[in-house]
């Protein structure tokens, strides 16, 4: 492995892989982009211009024997990274996959062991964790400043219109993406349970409301949290005329506070039974991100290099990815079958 820098190859060139080679960007001290794959000859070779220049490939079967990187980072449709994590990890890189690690639990289980017999790394991208408004929201948490925990409400209220899910044809269907909660809302979903803890059940509605598509643009979920709390996860994609919300609300006994905004970007309420220090960062805390995206893969990447270095523990794995899919998967059953489902 490269003492000076990190080298990362891209496989999928689409709208998300922007941010990856943004980020590896303002990692340059550490990381670099060493190759691009993509289906589409012209998608692949306007990334290779944006990354200086790098080799692009067209086969990921192709770029693997080529080498000359240390990670592969999976930006192709959600139904598709196992597959290439797969294919990755043989090859004996570590593989960091966009959001969600899979659409399915068996193949994402097929990943997770083919990383683990390789020796390599799983990463799964879940960068809203690193926000500043959540990390203190997480600080908060782990010094016990709720007291107990009672209810967490979670929005995710924003608009993609058909166009957006013309654009390519595999967004909205069930063999390649699915829909609101497992695309846009996976990042709120991981919070609800990085933050909540452990869910016991959950029941929910799903609809297909306003747009062409087989899965979901709207649904609704209740669940009950092994500690007793009660939660909610409310999504739409249908909100007029832009994106509204995208927020997480705890509420405990001593103590509420809600991350607001369009994408967690600001504090909207702190208030706890006791005045500590780092509340003094609140106002600070609050950003104006350039898209729902925020600024996180930049951090998220960082965290990666730190890992890889041996410097941190991974904010999150494929195993973590796995649990917050795990949570999708009951909240589609639960719509589909309309009874309550165990975790």
């Amino acid at each position: 492995m490269d003492l000076k820098r990190l080298r990362f190859a891209i496989v999928g060139c689409g709208r998300i892989s922007g941010f990856h080679l943004d980020a590896l960007a303002a990692n340059r001290d550490e990381a670099e982009v060493a190759a691009v794959c993509d289906v589409v000859p012209e998608r692949a070779e306007s990334a290779a211009r944006k990354a200086g220049g790098v080799p692009w490939f067209t086969s990921l079967d192709e770029m693997l024997r080529a080498g000359g990187f240390d990670v592969v980072s999976v930006c192709t449709p959600s139904g598709l990274h196992p597959e290439h994590g797969i294919a990755a990890a043989e090859a004996g890189y570590h593989v960091l996959t966009e959001k969600p690690v899979g659409i399915d639990l068996p193949r994402v289980d097929r990943l997770i062991d083919t990383c683990d017999r390789k020796g390599v790394r799983l990463f799964t991208v879940l960068q809203n964790r690193l926000n500043p408004t959540v990390q203190l929201l997480r600080q908060a948490l782990d010094k016990g400043r709720f007291g107990k925990p009672c209810f967490v409400e979670v929005n995710v209220f924003w608009t993609r219109p058909q166009d957006y899910y013309d654009q390519a044809p595999w967004r909205g269907t069930w063999a390649l993406d699915g829909g609101a909660f497992m695309n846009q809302a996976s990042h709120y979903v991981d919070l609800a349970q990085w933050l909540g803890g452990d869910v016991d059940e959950v029941v929910s509605l799903t609809g297909t409301l306003g747009r062409d598509i087989e899965a979901e643009d709207t649904g609704a979920a209740v669940v009950r949290f092994k500690s007793g709390a009660i939660g909610t996860l409310n999504v739409t994609m249908l909100v007029y005329p832009k994106n509204l919300e995208g927020s997480i609300t705890m509420m405990g006994l001593r103590g509420t506070a809600r991350v607001g905004g369009i994408a967690l970007n600001r504090i909207e309420q702190w208030d706890f039974d006791q005045y500590q220090d780092e509340d003094r960062e609140v106002r600070e805390a609050g950003y104006t991100p350039p898209t729902v995206y925020g600024h996180g893969h930049a951090g998220y990447y960082r965290n990666v290099i730190d890992v890889l270095r041996g410097r941190a523990e991974p904010s999150s794995d494929g195993r973590e990815g796995r649990r917050s899919l795990e949570l999708i998967l009951a909240i589609y059953e639960s719509a589909r079958e309309g009874r309550p489902v165990k975790l």
